[in-house]
């Protein structure tokens, strides 16, 4: 695949607030998938140079459980345009969240789906230990199940994120109940949407992912100051003969934010806002 640089030109301080990154001699631990191969900050930060972007908020892969040290360890090499969105678990210190909050993990990652290592069953309990550090919670679930579990994300204190446009495994419709749940959700004040991964539950596909487009369209007319992007690279669920081209995924925001007031609050000043850089 030839690479090229996106047609967005990104402001200044453009945020980039999900990757992951997996060393080959970090395997993944026990309860975790696979690791999907090599990627270190380093190679990141050549994707992140031709896109033009400057901040990262690098997420705890589910390879990793609740080991945080490739996670922490990649922040301070980016320094401090770099936050993370960490796992930890009941069992866990005071110490250690202080330690992991002072190492640059603003967030507290929840996956309610196959290889979580906390899911709702815990969400809570695991949400009043790192809350009172200044965490929030980052969900990541099958969104046709937000109906079910509305009234318990809604319980969650503080902000929150809801990653991948709802991650609908299935595509819905914009009049659907599990996307009403979700715009309910926005209208809490509290949540934040990712805009990111669209080729993960698209089944229309590359380049445009129609499917998927025509909900984010719908998210950023709604609540555009609490829209967030992310590229979600290395794409490790992405099979890998079809990886896409960070710069496809970034332009795909001429789409769905044509004003571009709407996309310096989705690259820059609604990030700012929730991980807590300056604005």
């Amino acid at each position: 695949m030839t690479l090229h640089k996106p047609k967005l030109v990104v402001p200044a301080g453009a945020t980039d607030t999900h990757i992951h990154i997996y060393l080959q001699d970090a395997p993944a631990v026990p309860g975790g998938p696979p690791i999907p191969g090599h990627f270190p900050a380093e190679k990141y930060r050549e994707m992140q140079k031709r896109l033009g972007l400057e901040r990262v908020i690098v997420v705890q892969p589910n390879a990793y459980q609740d080991d945080n040290r490739v996670t922490v360890e990649a922040i301070k090499g980016f320094g401090p345009g770099a936050k993370g969105v960490g796992v930890v678990k009941l069992g866990v210190s005071d110490a250690e969240i202080e330690r992991l909050t002072k190492a640059g993990i603003v967030g507290q990652r929840i996956f309610q789906m196959q290889w979580g290592a906390v899911g709702f069953d815990r969400m809570h309990e695991v949400m009043a230990r790192v809350h009172p550090f200044g965490w929030f919670a980052n969900v990541q679930l099958d969104g046709r199940e937000l109906p079910q579990w509305e009234e318990t994300i809604k319980r969650l204190p503080g902000k929150f994120v809801i990653d991948h446009i709802g991650k609908f495994l299935e595509p819905v419709t914009v009049d659907s109940e599990p996307f009403k749940a979700l715009l309910r959700l926005l209208d809490t004040g509290r949540c934040y949407l990712k805009l990111a991964a669209a080729y993960e539950t698209s089944r229309t596909g590359a380049p445009a992912y129609e499917d998927v487009s025509r909900l984010a369209r719908v998210l950023v007319k709604h609540a555009p100051e609490r829209m967030i992007w992310a590229s979600n690279w290395p794409h490790p669920s992405a099979p890998k003969d079809r990886v896409p081209d960070d710069a496809d995924l970034l332009d795909l925001l001429l789409d769905w934010a044509p004003d571009e007031a709407a996309r310096k609050k989705i690259l820059v000043d609604n990030p700012a806002q929730l991980y807590g850089f300056p604005k």
